[in-house]
């Protein structure tokens, strides 16, 4: 399988290698199976399993083995584990930190990346995005939106802004410009939390 190259960041060989190095660089001393990571960012198993082993090849990360599982976790004692967890956070970090803080809010029914952001990670060309933009569906509160907002902020390094919506605005979403607008252009859903 041909490694397509990164659109978020040039520092980054490939767009997969980042969802993998933003699975174990933003969960530090947690090991991740193999299944696991392939769950996560949605890659296929062998590319997974190719791109894990080079990331340990080269003592980015280290793995063990437990009965079958294979076992991975970001090596924290590499010299360049500091910077590399400040762009791994910015460019990949927004799927893995939004769906871990939102996945503790109750209420949220569906939530997605869209903007800039998205249309990156999914190839369009442009520039580095410099914000991420989320949409909640749910009924839930603005405070646990606001802490969210924050929170994450505060892990990527990158400014995060939060919209909610109802249920029923987002099924009829052709009825207001912003949400036709928002479901019409490349967005990424924060599934699998």
């Amino acid at each position: 399988m041909k490694t397509v190259p990164g659109v978020l960041t040039p520092f980054v060989r490939s767009d997969a290698v980042g969802s993998i190095l933003a699975e174990v660089f933003l969960h530090p001393g947690q090991e991740l199976t193999l299944a696991e990571i392939t769950r996560r960012t949605g890659l296929a198993q062998a590319v997974v399993h190719k791109e894990v082993s080079r990331l340990v090849a080269g003592g980015v990360c280290t793995d063990r083995r437990d009965g079958n599982n294979r076992l991975v976790q970001v090596n924290v004692n590499h010299p360049l584990y500091a910077p590399m967890s400040q762009i791994v956070a910015a460019a990949y970090g927004p799927v893995p930190v939004l769906r871990d803080l939102l996945g503790s809010v109750s209420g949220v029914i569906e939530a997605f990346i869209y903007g800039s952001w998205a249309a990156r990670r999914l190839g369009e060309a442009g520039l580095s995005p410099r914000d991420v933009d989320v949409m909640v569906v749910g009924d839930l509160s603005v405070d646990d939106l606001i802490e969210v907002q924050e929170a994450a902020r505060a892990r990527l390094g990158l400014e995060v802004s939060i919209h909610r919506t109802t249920p029923a605005a987002w099924a009829a979403c052709g009825e207001d410009p912003f949400l036709a607008q928002v479901a019409s252009r490349p967005i990424i859903h924060l599934g699998n939390r």
